[in-house]
């Protein structure tokens, strides 16, 4: 063998030799045992909880195990259980309806059930109400009429079962189908199972104000909880029935097994299935908590491009001067880069808007609310009264008029945050006999 030939491989073999020493060297995150879901810790075992039960199922695509298999198709094929009736929360059981888009009743006939909405169902649309689907979804969304679960609908139902992937912010529509559900099976006596699921923005960090109750209460926010409140839909279940309910519901709440705290959606090893059209990805689901009080402005969140979230703009916005001075605030874990868009739908429909992405880069230091108030604040510095904040709304998502309010006043983020604290402090003392996982 030559001399060089010899030489390259006893490099290589060291080479091989060294990676096989160090197996230390994974993530962090590797390490963990994979979360195992609700829904599979049901079916293993409590299935003493809908043995010989006839089951209403409120559900989306995110009902899904570990293994991509549908809650829906599980429950139809047990032999020991029986699936009557479907109930979707807003977009629907098939994740098909865009946001404030109405459902109407239908029978499933692939899976030969009825499906109900609670998003509407028994209050119907006028029928122009596509034509401007942004100012109607925030009539709407601030109204409770039409999203409860009547009488007429749980029919022959033994046990209601939700299992819904939520996204760790307060103005999250389903949550509030979940308490309207357990108010109406309190009502019918009847008992209600949450099969919990991750908080895929973790479950340590709270921000933003505690929804000023009942005058701020809506479907946006039944209850006085954080924007980020930072627990499981099984969490929250047990504190709205415990503090909010009028009556209790007969509740089980079935946790997760290995799921902590500080885990962001990427570390459960579960598989991300897009809990509604327009949170596509983590990234729009890490910024969401901020971003979504753009719905209460003039300012396009993004809906009608493939960065729902992400990028927001206007056709009055200059995206290089607004990153710029953006990125010269130096806000904690995050940057901005400029872009143009032209929304398919939605505000500013086949218009095109300038405007920024968010990159997040650091997403345990990134603070979406107090990023995006800061936005707020100097777009209204740089274009004036060309931005505009819809009263109503706005005060609904921040659950409070005095946001805005300082908005408008001009006063700095950091005192509009900082007023904030006391209420947080105290939220986490509330919080704490409820939460399931350390």
């Amino acid at each position: 063998m030559k001399p060089l030939h010899r030489s390259i491989l006893l490099g290589l073999a060291t080479l091989v030799a060294g990676c096989q020493t160090t197996p230390t060297m994974q993530p962090n995150h590797a390490i963990r045992p994979p979360v195992k879901l609700g829904v599979e810790v049901l079916f293993e075992k409590h299935l003493d909880l809908i043995r010989g039960k006839h089951v209403g199922l409120i559900t989306n695509p995110t009902g899904l195990d570990s293994k991509l298999d549908s809650i829906v198709d599980t429950f139809r094929a047990h032999p020991e259980t029986q699936l009557v009736a479907l109930y979707g929360p807003e977009h629907g059981v098939r994740g098909n309806a865009q946001a404030g888009e109405y459902v109407a009743f239908y029978y499933d006939e692939h899976f030969k059930l009825p499906v109900f909405s609670l998003y509407g169902q028994t209050h119907k649309p006028p029928a122009d109400m596509m034509t401007n689907i942004d100012e109607y979804m925030r009539k709407f969304d601030t109204q409770h009429e039409g999203k409860q679960v009547e009488a007429g609908m749980m029919q022959s139902v033994d046990v209601m079962v939700f299992d819904l992937q939520d996204v760790g912010t307060r103005v999250y529509t389903y949550i509030a189908t979940m308490a309207n559900a357990m108010s109406a099976a309190a009502e019918a006596d009847i008992p209600f199972i949450v099969l919990d699921r991750p908080n895929p923005i973790n479950g340590v960090a709270m921000e933003g104000p505690i929804l000023e109750y009942p005058e701020h209460s809506s479907f946006i926010g039944l209850y006085p909880i954080p924007l980020r409140h930072g627990m499981t839909t099984g969490e929250l279940a047990r504190l709205f029935n415990d503090k909010f309910l009028k009556k209790k519901v007969k509740l089980t709440v079935v946790p997760m097994e290995n799921w902590t705290r500080d885990e962001w959606f990427d570390e459960t090893s579960l598989p991300w299935v897009l809990p509604s059209p327009n949170l596509p990805t983590l990234d729009a689901t890490t910024v969401y908590p901020g971003q979504v009080i753009l719905e209460g402005s003039n300012l396009s969140e993004g809906r009608g491009t493939t960065k729902p979230f992400e990028m927001f703009g206007a056709p009055w916005i200059d995206g290089l001067v607004l990153a710029k001075k953006l990125n010269d605030l130096h806000l904690r874990g995050v940057k901005f880069r400029e872009v143009y868009f032209t929304p398919t739908f939605s505000k500013f429909k086949d218009q095109q808007c300038g405007g920024c992405q968010l990159h997040v880069t650091d997403r345990n230091a990134y603070q979406p609310i107090a990023t995006t108030l800061n936005l707020l604040s100097v777009v209204k510095q740089t274009y004036g009264d060309k931005l505009e904040l819809h009263t109503n709304y706005i005060d609904k998502v921040m659950g409070t008029a005095t946001v805005r309010e300082a908005l408008e006043r001009g006063e700095p983020v950091e005192k509009i945050v900082a007023a904030t604290q006391p209420g947080l402090k105290a939220f986490a003392k509330l919080r704490e006999p409820y939460l399931l996982y350390r």
